[in-house]
Parts: structure tokens; C-alpha cells; sequence
């Protein structure tokens, strides 16, 4: 990877997040090659400057630096692997960044095939939802080669507040899931306490004055619980997504034989959810369950 101030970026997943994300790096200054499944997602970046490419591959051949944040392991997988994929299409030396919160074995699988071919490689997923992105203060866990997030930090500093190398391949999706476990079984409690006040006939909003800035304060208590009384239940973070994360953070549990039946109940509450319509709800969609 070149040493260059500002390196030419593709960026590949425009939806709730990544657009956001972005539009950042265009403000930022940098030369941005864009790609999404649904071109018009892309439309407004494309009317401030970014320019699209119609694959993948064409983003990797353009791009010094190509970043992913997508749906599934099986897209990230479609979009990284094979002839048409972004290991054998980007130019030597190129980093590959992938802010999809996605399996920590295929991060290092990414890393590992990536080297291979003289590509660096970093999985850096990020926390913050839709606010987060907007406001360019995502918090952002990163793990590969430290030399070469050193190079890139100040791409992710354009996209985020709290920006943290987390270890060696791989490490960066393993606090993703410490992140997205500690937010499962915090978003039981955030429900619970909304229906708890409005059951008891309290003004939940009141009640929110009070115990938001106590020792119950969370993220998700003062971002989200909000949009709950309002009965906004728009996705910053879709429940489907939520799902596949709380399902990575089981079967990576499971294989370290750690047991972990707070986030066992919580995926279980949103697989209800997602069974009864609700998977492209918001995560604090949950609280439907309680109505």
C-alpha cells in the first residue's frame, strides 16, 4: 500500500450505514469508487462526486484502499473470493477493509489469502448505529497488521470518533461480538424497564429523565429507548442483522466452550420478533413483544 495522503477509496455497501460512511470520506477529500447491489442507493453520493463502478471487481481495480460493509458472511465471502472478487482484482499492495460485522475466522481467512497475493487486509466493524454514521462517531475495533492500520487510521478517523487496534486478524470482529453481546441482553433490560413504567403508569419519558444519567445509563437506554415511547421503530441496526451477529457470537462461544445463556435468551426473544414480521425493524423493535 502506497504511503499516499490521500489514497483512492472503493467503497462497496451504501445502505443504513455505509452511506453515511461514505459521504464522510467525500468531505474528507478523498476519490471515491462506489458500488451497491441497488445502484440508486449510490445516487446521491455519485451527485456529490463519488464515482460508481458496476462490480466488485472494477471497484478493486480502481481503488488503493477498498472498504466492505455488507450484509452476511455468505456476502462477504461472494464479495472477496473467486475470479471476480476483490482479492484477485485489486492492484498489488492495495488494503482491503472489511466494516461488515461479520465471522472472526473469515476475517482471518481474508487476511490470510490477501498476503498471498502481496494485499494487506484489516477487519475493522463498527459500532454506533445510524446516528453513529451520520455523525461520523462510530466506534471502530480493528484487527490485522498494525503497520497497516497505522497507515490507514486517518480514513477511519473521517468515519469515526473512537478508533481502537484491537489485535491480530480477527480481533476486531471478536469485540464486534463482546460489543453485540453486551448490547443483547442490555436491550431485554431497556424493554423491560419501558414496559415495567408504562404498566405501573408511570410517564416513561419522566422515568427516562431519571435513569438514563443513574446507574442503569446505557447507549441504548439514551438513544433508543426514546424512539421506543415515541414508537419509532425505524433501523438504525436491522433485527435480521442482529440476529446474524448474536448467531456468529454463539457459535464462536461455543467453540472457546463458553457458555453464554444471556445472549442464548435474547437471540431466542428476537427470532420471535422476526418470526412474527418484524426482522427489518430496528433492534429496539423488541420492545413490540411487551405490547
Amino acid at each position: 500500500m502506497s504511503d499516499l495522503a490521500k489514497p483512492t477509496i472503493g467503497f462497496i455497501g451504501t445502505g443504513v450505514m455505509g452511506r453515511s460512511m461514505a459521504g464522510h470520506l467525500l468531505d474528507a477529500g478523498y476519490a471515491i469508487n462506489v458500488f451497491n447491489r441497488t445502484k440508486a442507493k449510490t445516487d446521491d453520493l455519485v451527485a456529490k462526486g463519488a464515482m460508481w463502478q458496476d462490480s466488485p471487481a472494477a471497484v478493486a481495480k480502481a481503488s488503493e484502499v477498498i472498504i466492505t460493509i455488507i450484509g452476511f458472511p455468505k456476502d462477504v465471502e461472494a464479495v472477496y473470493f473467486g475470479d471476480d472478487g476483490l482479492i484477485a482484482n485489486a492492484p498489488s499492495g492495495a488494503c482491503l477493509i472489511d466494516m461488515t460485522t461479520s465471522r472472526p475466522d473469515l476475517a482471518i481467512r481474508i487476511a490470510d489469502e490477501a498476503k498471498a497475493k502481496g494485499l494487506f487486509a484489516l477487519d475493522a466493524p463498527v459500532s454506533g448505529g445510524d446516528l453513529g454514521a451520520r455523525e461520523a462517531r462510530l466506534s471502530i475495533m480493528v484487527g490485522g497488521d498494525k503497520a497497516t492500520f497505522d497507515k490507514v487510521k486517518p480514513i477511519f478517523q473521517a468515519m469515526g470518533k473512537n478508533i481502537v487496534y484491537q489485535g491480530s486478524a480477527g480481533s476486531g470482529q471478536h469485540t464486534k461480538m463482546a460489543n453485540q453481546i453486551a448490547i443483547a441482553a442490555g436491550m431485554l433490560g431497556v424493554c423491560e424497564a419501558i414496559a415495567y413504567a408504562e404498566k405501573s403508569g408511570l410517564d416513561p419519558s419522566t422515568v427516562l429523565e431519571s435513569i438514563a444519567s443513574g446507574a442503569a445509563g446505557s447507549w441504548s437506554l439514551s438513544n433508543l429507548a426514546p424512539r421506543i415511547i415515541a414508537g419509532n421503530f425505524d433501523p438504525g441496526f436491522f433485527v435480521k442483522h442482529f440476529i446474524k451477529d448474536m448467531t456468529i457470537a454463539l457459535e464462536s462461544s461455543e467453540a472457546m466452550d463458553l457458555s453464554m445463556p444471556g445472549l442464548a435468551a435474547a437471540k431466542a426473544s428476537y427470532e420471535k420478533l422476526a418470526a412474527q414480521g418484524g426482522e427489518d425493524l430496528g433492534t429496539h423493535g423488541l420492545y413490540k413483544l411487551y405490547q
